[in-house]
């Protein structure tokens, strides 16, 4: 009830503000006609410029493409008038960890499509339909919803318990394209067998595959020959092209080493010609992730930094996830500590990196335009700068950097019958900057408009901004590791401080801790649901909460709860952190006596 007050309330004090809870850009509107009138032309496909352009607009399509004065416009149409201006497709990040507070730092940006490609699950697939749909702001969105990984010896991943069979990968694979996933992604500890049928199993359901290729059997060359569509960082390729592979073998069972130039110092001449060639040939796309390879070696480090930092600095964009804020800003000085032969040895991996994406692009190949956001770069404003490293580090020339961040990726993951290009026909999706940035890229950032699905989209930010649907960067399920060790230490009895072993309960609570809850998504106005929660140490005394909303609890087992969520709870689009206490005297006082955070979805009615 006092959350359904608060919410009211809010309701109501916006409302008399006259300001509205989403975006208006974002609600559903009656689709219109849009013309874009005047201005040059970069279609994105490659060709010369066209001056004096004519782009028509109903909906969110593209009507018609001519010429200034060619065509008649239709009646109440809106008329962005571009003359001395530039016309460009909206951008796209080919690699992005898809975050609910990211909205309006992408279109603010002119980034209007993205390819989240870290595995989503259940609120990735209700994020694209709320965007697609209008419910919430932000840019095009093409999905993973799982992602496939194995642990191998030195890396352990949560949730992958015995060997990665090629039986399991298919059914990773096959729930993908059961929830409509638009792209497919591998990552690291698969063997060449599951790799392989993985590859072919995403192929036959007309998926692309983007992989993280860096072992223990499967590098850059492996994932080329088993026809691998992206290969995100670059990944794997660095030890492919080794002069002595075996140098590095087990490189890839750190995980800070999926982000790593230096085995590039290592690079062999020769087999980078001979890599160059077979990407080529396999029409294999690159994905660098340039900031994140560099960490402040490249040349404009102290603009970058400067620019995040001033970015991050506006108090209207308070709502973004300090822990986001802090570690996006804090990666242009994370090699700053490194010994002094170290840092060499990085750098000139780094240099080399960027050579070899040089040579690729010269050969025909061709490279994305990803940050790796969250956590490697600023939303948004981090495709601007890899553009200009592209250009000013890699020596790609503006139009081939635009391309990178338009049509390629579009290419590489099959959507460019609908996005990449400014095309009759396609979405219309524009970005319209006042200076030429075939004679500089960074005069991307001079914009003027941004256009998504055929309206234009509102850049400003606004500090009361919330998306119903949130998720966590750690997960919709938090501390899987922290849940691990206390399932390990109520085993096994852990030791306080008197030197006692707590395995007993007789004389207090253990601590819980949740592995999974079901449902984890509900619809809006859907009645009273019963919420099962599966984890470690319930008792008799456990107690479910909905945020900070005590809940009906039944203890079935040690080990699950039922929880009740009364209709009224959930009468609206929301997310809550579910958690359990165990209250009273702490039989392991270490752990504390509440649990890890789950998030449990309530999604919009359709």
């Amino acid at each position: 009830m006092k959350r359904f007050l608060r919410y009211s309330l809010s309701c109501l004090f916006f409302a008399l503000l006259g300001i509205p809870l989403i975006p208006s850009d974002a609600r559903g509107q009656e689709q219109g006609w849009l013309v874009v009138e005047g201005g040059t032309l970069i279609d994105g496909r490659g060709g010369p410029p066209l001056p004096d352009a004519l782009i028509i607009i109903r909906g969110d399509r593209i009507e018609t493409m001519s010429r200034k004065g060619q065509a008649s416009y239709p009646a109440g149409a809106q008329v962005l008038r571009a003359d001395g201006k530039f016309i460009l497709p909206g951008l796209m990040d080919a690699h992005v960890h898809y975050q609910w507070w990211m909205p309006e730092l992408m279109l603010a940006h002119g980034v209007t499509t993205i390819f989240d490609i870290g595995g989503s699950g259940q609120w990735g697939r209700a994020q694209r339909e709320a965007i697609e749909r209008g419910k919430v702001p932000g840019p095009r969105m093409f999905a993973t919803f799982e992602s496939l990984l194995a642990a191998w010896p030195g890396l352990r991943v949560v949730g992958a318990e015995g060997p990665m069979t090629r039986e399991k990968a298919l059914e990773v694979v096959r729930r993908n394209v059961a929830a409509k996933a638009d792209l497919f992604n591998l990552r690291r500890g698969l063997s060449l067998e599951v790799f392989q049928a993985a590859v072919a199993e995403a192929h036959r359901a007309g998926l692309p595959v983007v992989a993280q290729a860096i072992g223990p059997e499967v590098y850059g060359k492996e994932a080329v020959l088993a026809g691998a569509d992206v290969l995100e960082h670059a990944a794997g390729i660095n030890i492919s092209i080794a002069k002595d592979p075996a140098k590095w073998k087990g490189w890839g069972e750190d995980e800070a080493h999926s982000l790593d130039p230096t085995p590039f110092a290592d690079m062999d001449e020769q087999k980078a010609e001979e890599m160059i060639r077979l990407l080529v040939q396999r029409n294999v796309f690159l994905e660098p992730d340039l900031i994140a390879e560099g960490r402040g070696l490249q040349k404009r480090r102290g603009d970058f930094e400067l620019e995040d930092y001033q970015l991050y600095e506006n108090p209207r964009l308070a709502y973004v996830p300090e822990d986001r804020r802090l570690k996006e800003l804090g990666v242009y000085r994370e090699f700053d500590d490194l010994e002094p032969a170290a840092r060499e040895m990085r750098l000139k991996g780094f240099q080399n990196f960027m050579r070899f994406i040089g040579q690729y692009v010269r050969a025909g190949g061709k490279v994305l335009v990803g940050d790796d956001t969250s956590s490697w770069a600023v939303p948004g404003a981090g495709v601007h700068h890899e553009l200009q490293i592209l250009v000013e580090d890699v020596g790609l020339t503006p139009m081939q950097a635009i391309q990178a961040a338009t049509r390629n990726s579009a290419e590489a993951f099959r959507v460019l019958d609908r996005v990449g290009t400014l095309e009759a026909g396609k979405f219309a999706d524009l970005l319209i900057v006042a200076a030429d940035p075939l004679e500089n890229v960074r005069n991307l950032q001079k914009i003027e408009w941004v256009v998504k699905d055929g309206k234009v989209a509102d850049r400003t930010f606004h500090p009361w901004f919330k998306n119903p649907l949130r998720n966590s960067y750690r997960g919709m399920v938090e501390g899987r590791d922290w849940v691990a060790a206390l399932k390990q230490a109520t085993a096994q009895g852990t030791r306080t401080a008197a030197g006692l072993n707590d395995r007993t309960y007789s004389f207090g609570q253990p601590c819980p801790g949740i592995d999974s809850i079901t449902p984890a998504m509900v619809t809006a106005g859907d009645p009273t649901v019963t919420l099962t929660i599966r984890g470690v140490n319930f008792t008799s005394k456990s107690l479910a909460y909905l945020d900070d909303q005590p809940l009906v609890t039944r203890r079935l087992s040690e080990t699950e709860l039922q929880a009740t969520i009364d209709a009224g709870l959930i009468a609206r689009p929301e997310t809550f952190a579910i958690t359990v206490k165990n209250p009273g005297l702490l039989s392991q006082p270490q752990w504390g006596g509440t649990s890890n955070r789950a998030y449990f979805l309530v999604n919009f009615r359709y």
